[in-house]
């Protein structure tokens, strides 16, 4: 029995962490660590916004000198320790600012996307008790206006430079104006501890009302003086950010990246790929879905190659498969078995090293020209979290030498739990858990803790544990057990190393008529190995088989269905379509036989995967030509799906599905 996975520091990773890091734990509360950064890193810069106009760079010394300022206007403006402050923004140089002006000030944000409903923005600022709100320009503050007379707000700032508009009864200054206050004013110090609340980070709302997860200053400090068992950066190594600055995960990972005195590098989906180029960043925190897309990207340019080429490729490509296969076997890092026996070890080590001069071929002819265009060529590694990787993600960017470091936690857990380390990458599982916290195995219904290797539960205790909801005790107490468990919602094992495996939601799993569990990610993850596949979700709760709602890759699928004989009649206009021979017979997008074809191909990448059971093969399908995404409410910030919108949006076609 192994009921709880505890992970102390090892000697390795105490080795690792920074002086500064270790430093850090002497801070009482997380703004007093700007001070420390400013006199350490001085002039590095620490913020470089290349695409704000103008564009921004901000030195360590100015950042600790324009939070100090910041946090001064605030209390000359009447803000005290505890006040909440409604804060939405998205990414730009000044959030930091504004966030760690807050915290110095004592005050409490509630953090949100500007691009967020305006209801759910007017239940934040209203369930927070906010008496100040922050908002990153005019446009956000005249999306709000409608309720501003609702709340009880004494004044409004702007993190844009624009007139402020002097119509809605409320003082409102610009971002100048507040630093010009605050220069006037005597800062006075607040004193906080690690106990004090910092900031409420809104779950995502995908069921119900969002809870308002109470983070405090010592959460989010354990983050910052342990991600350096993960990986230790050095002063000057740039980062690329491109997540939600507001969200856990992109926020604690600059807290601590910042901290260690790296220079962050904002970008977008936009602007990533020339970004990547430009300026070579050494880490990135991402999500599976831009790793998707870079994935794509590469496959695409591969199939433009020619004939010869793309013969090339796919056959260094299956040499380094079976090489890096045969390698983790050998160095029992293979997920499906983690226990070689000695023949399997030996015959393993053999094959690897026969297949090392191609793989190595390989390496120079095809992959670090790969990871060159794909990352500017100094990149060490990707934080990867937010959900998981699909094993041919993982497969193809080992191969290739791009090193993904797959992290888990969740808002509650201020983010990170877990995370595999370059030493330990075992690709596959979520990692092992960071110094301080405890993983345990439950089975859902009896919570009794079950055996090492068995799935169950996984509940969480440690530091970075939340304090509870905001005004919420019933659901706190449902989410955290007298013994400080968090309940995580997400079901998995752990090995005899302590590696987190995460095989499903246990909300989300789909039960069929037949009684079988299903897990739908796995599934989804085998299929997105297609890469007539852009996204997919399945359903099928209470039917006799899965179903899926396929958004496809049209040029793919255009190219794909031209190779077996026929046209595709989409429903809408393209603004570019592949060389398709014009003679060929139209298909309708929506017709059964394609539907049959797909599904085919679809079954194909299921049955190769592991664990394969008759019940995961997918029936119906339906096509969606409408990408999953943020603007349409489909995607949550973090891009997600957000399975209960599209079952709501689809339902009608869920039920003709299953008719």
């Amino acid at each position: 029995m192994n009921p709880v996975a505890t992970y102390p520091m090892t000697d390795r990773e105490r080795q690792n962490l920074s002086q500064l890091a270790v430093d850090y734990n002497q801070v009482a509360a997380l703004p007093d660590i700007w001070k420390i950064a400013a006199e350490r890193f001085g002039d590095r810069v620490a913020l470089q916004a290349p695409h704000q106009k103008p564009a921004v760079k901000v030195t360590y010394r100015e950042l600790a000198e324009h939070i100090h300022v910041f946090a001064a206007a605030l209390q000359s403006l009447g803000i005290k320790a505890g006040d909440r402050i409604a804060f939405f923004s998205d990414n730009n140089s000044r959030w930091l600012v504004a966030d760690q002006g807050m915290m110095l000030a004592g005050a409490v944000n509630a953090v949100r996307s500007s691009q967020a409903e305006m209801e759910e923005l007017h239940y934040l600022a209203s369930h927070s008790g906010a008496i100040a709100l922050v908002v990153e320009d005019v446009a956000t503050l005249q999306k709000l206006q409608a309720w501003l007379e609702d709340l009880p707000l004494q004044f409004v700032i702007l993190l844009s430079e624009e007139t402020p508009p002097d119509h809605l009864g409320l003082k409102v200054w610009n971002f100048t104006q507040v630093l010009a206050r605050g220069k006037e004013h005597l800062f006075v110090p607040v004193s906080l501890t690690r106990e004090d609340l910092a900031t409420l980070i809104y779950t995502s709302g995908t069921t119900g009302k969002p809870k308002g997860a109470m983070l405090s200053h010592g959460n989010l400090m354990h983050q910052v003086t342990t991600l350096g068992t993960v990986v230790q950066p050095q002063p000057g190594d740039r980062v690329l950010s491109i997540l939600p600055t507001w969200h856990a995960y992109e926020r604690s990972a600059e807290y601590f990246l910042l901290s260690q005195g790296c220079t962050q590098i904002y970008t977008s989906i936009r602007t990533i790929k020339k970004d990547l180029a430009t300026y070579k960043p050494h880490y990135m925190v991402s999500v599976p879905r831009i790793w998707e897309s870079v994935y794509e990207g590469i496959q695409k340019q591969f199939k433009e190659q020619p004939a010869n080429r793309q013969k090339l490729i796919h056959f260094f490509l299956e040499v380094s498969q079976r090489h890096l296969q045969a390698r983790r076997i050998a160095q029992r890092m293979d997920l499906l078995n983690l226990n070689p026996s000695l023949p399997q070890r030996l015959i393993a080590t053999l094959t690897a090293a026969m297949l090392t001069p191609l793989h190595a071929l390989g390496e120079k002819i095809v992959y670090q020209k790969v990871r060159q265009a794909v990352t500017g060529g100094e990149f060490r590694q990707a934080i990867s979290g937010g959900g998981s990787l699909a094993k041919h993600l993982d497969d193809f960017f080992e191969i290739v030498g791009v090193e993904l470091l797959v992290g888990y936690g969740l808002t509650e857990t201020s983010p990170v739990t877990n995370a595999r380390r370059p030493w330990r990458n075992l690709r596959g599982s979520a990692g092992q858990p960071i110094p301080g916290t405890e993983i345990r195995i439950v089975d859902p219904e009896t919570r009794r803790s079950l055996p090492q290797g068995q799935r169950g539960l996984v509940l969480i205790r440690g530091p970075q544990v939340m304090q509870g909801y905001y005004q919420n005790p019933e659901a706190t107490r449902k989410a955290i057990d007298p013994e400080g468990w968090f309940d995580s919602g997400d079901l998995g094992w752990v090995t005899a190393q302590n590696d987190l495996v995460l095989t499903g939601r246990a909300k989300d799993t789909i039960v069929l008529t037949n009684g079988e569990n299903i897990e739908p990610q796995p599934i989804e993850d085998a299929c997105l190995r297609s890469p007539l596949i852009s996204q997919i979700m399945l359903v099928g709760q209470d039917q006799k088989s899965l179903g899926a709602l396929v958004v496809p890759n049209l040029e793919a699928l255009e190219l794909w269905a031209a190779g077996h004989g026929f046209r595709l009649d989409l429903p809408i206009e393209r603004d570019s379509h592949p060389v398709v021979n014009p003679t060929l017979p139209l298909v309708d997008i929506n017709s059964r036989s394609m539907h049959d074809k797909l599904r085919q191909e679809l079954n194909r990448e299921i049955q190769n995967r592991p664990g394969y059971r008759p019940d995961d093969r997918i029936g119906p399908i339906r096509l969606i030509i409408e990408p999953f995404s943020t603007e349409n409410g489909l995607l949550t910030q973090t891009l997600k799906v957000r399975r209960n919108v599209v079952m709501d949006r689809y339902q009608g076609m869920i039920n003709e599905m299953f008719a």
